[in-house]
């Protein structure tokens, strides 16, 4: 299956970059340029990745905000987090002083704490599922073409052999 998968996809690449060479002989360098840019496909995966990513970090700061952050305040005593400031006087008499917020800023380092343990399990993830998909691929290799990579062989020799008659 990988095999067909791997077909594939070298195919769809192959038709974009032969619609890009059509377009890039039609218009101006800077269209040129642009449309190899974005045929890379890094670009559509950095796209989801940071809709992705916007909305997942949504829902750890919920997470943080609204569940972890009551317990451990529970825990240290009935803290709320939210709620701890210092308050700096403004020493040139100039209006009220200023607030400094370091229980959100706790609450910042906390969320960032657990996007980071999720990439890093993520990854980790990605990671394994690459390697299996790698030694699948391997496997294949050694074993030898497929049937219908033979068949495929097979017609090749019937039609050069009728070809040069």
């Amino acid at each position: 299956m990988g095999n067909k998968v791997t077909d594939a996809a070298r195919a769809a690449k192959e038709r974009a970059n032969n619609a890009a060479a059509k377009i890039s002989k039609k218009q101006p360098k800077v269209v040129k340029e642009f449309a190899e840019f974005i045929n890379k496909g890094n670009v559509i995966d950095l796209a989801v990745g940071v809709i992705i990513g916007g909305a997942f970090g949504k829902i750890v700061t919920a997470l943080v905000n609204y569940i972890i952050m009551p317990i451990v305040g529970i825990i240290v005593g009935g803290v709320d987090f939210s709620d701890l400031y210092i308050t700096i006087p403004n020493w040139l008499g100039d209006g009220s002083g200023v607030r400094l917020e370091y229980g959100n800023f706790l609450q910042a380092v906390v969320d960032f704490l657990i996007v980071a343990f999720c990439v890093f399990v993520f990854v980790k993830f990605i990671n394994k599922f690459k390697l299996d998909f790698k030694k699948e691929e391997e496997k294949a290799e050694k074993k030898g073409p497929t049937n219908d990579e033979k068949i495929i062989a097979l017609l090749e020799d019937i039609k050069k052999n009728t070809s040069k008659k």
